[in-house]
């Protein structure tokens, strides 16, 4: 019997670089299957993964032509939350499952939406640029113009699983919550002292919008330039979710204009940005290279569960 063979693409995104696939293997060397790196240019990567038996998509888009081309494949396997790299609806329509990790880090994301909200609002890189250059006298009358963050109130667009973390963590604080998500039951929200809202209440009503929607056709530009509008001066708009739920070129507008105070971001519509994104040389922008999901526990645990994901595939219909 051949072996039970896995595609994978070579220095796929979210990964470390050089970090070995020793997690994974805990569930695939019992199965005796191997691992196959393939170029991630989509003719190259057909020609490798056609008779695979799996394929470890690690961030790389896994498109309709390349599924069609799969003969023995029998799961896909993204090791992310989202699984918008990866067209589901060709796979279904195959017969081949794709697999996420939804639960893998909610702690991580949940204290990096935090951190952003925290850092919007105290001002932390205009600060920490004020001391380096010699302008320490200046720090304490900017943040004279900042309220006290007891009172305000935080707005959740989507309601999820990271979105009730950070409410967890946004509760001591004395934040006041609501939260608009068609898909969750009010129960729920109440259970986490969160008020349910319509979206325009959310953005009207809140100093903090937290973005937490996933990465899907139906909320593919959520928030354009009207719900923006409809936002506070004073509000920070923070996003851990998906770029692609905002229309980046409508938030930096609102950032231009003044329609909303700053925006602290974990993900943009494009990945990395390119060298002329407005927002690079912006002052009251936040940003971070869609790491919030990273820690110390983010690649082990992550993984040992893509392992055995992996592995189920070498299980007979």
């Amino acid at each position: 019997m051949s072996k039970f063979r896995v595609v994978t693409p070579k220095g796929a995104s979210f990964t470390v670089a050089g970090g070995g696939y020793d997690y994974e293997r805990e569930a695939l060397d019992p199965i005796g299957a191997e691992i196959v790196e393939a170029p991630a240019n989509e003719a190259e990567f057909i020609a490798a993964a056609k008779t695979a038996d799996a394929i470890y998509a690690k961030g790389m888009p896994i498109t309709k032509t390349i599924i069609d081309a799969l003969e023995n494949c029998r799961v896909i396997t993204l090791g992310s939350v989202g699984v918008d790299s990866v067209d589901v609806k060709a796979a279904t329509a195959r017969g081949i499952p794709v697999t996420n990790v939804p639960d893998t880090f909610i702690e991580e994301v949940a204290d990096h939406a935090m951190m952003l909200l925290l850092a919007g609002f105290r001002r932390l890189i205009e600060q920490d640029k004020m001391v380096r250059t010699g302008r320490w006298a200046e720090g304490r009358p900017a943040l004279l113009k900042i309220p006290r963050l007891m009172g305000q109130t935080l707005g959740f667009i989507s309601f999820g699983r990271v979105a009730r973390a950070v409410a967890k963590r946004a509760a001591p604080f004395g934040l006041r919550m609501m939260a608009y998500d068609p898909f969750i039951q009010e129960t729920l929200m109440y259970d986490h002292g969160v008020i349910p809202a319509t979206l325009s209440e959310v953005l009207s009503q809140s100093d903090f919008v937290s973005m937490h929607a996933p990465a899907r056709p139906e909320v593919h530009h959520m928030l354009t330039e009207k719900h923006f509008r409809q936002m506070k001066k004073s509000a920070i708009f923070v996003n851990t979710g998906r770029g692609a739920t905002v229309d980046e070129e409508a938030l930096i507008k609102a950032l231009q204009e003044g329609w909303i105070a700053h925006a602290a971001l974990d993900v943009l519509e494009k990945e990395p940005p390119s060298h002329n994104n407005p927002m690079l040389g912006m002052d009251n922008v936040t940003l971070t290279a869609h790491v919030a999901s990273a820690s110390a526990r983010f690649d082990e645990a992550r993984k040992r569960r893509v392992g055995y994901e992996l592995s189920l595939g070498s299980v007979p219909n």
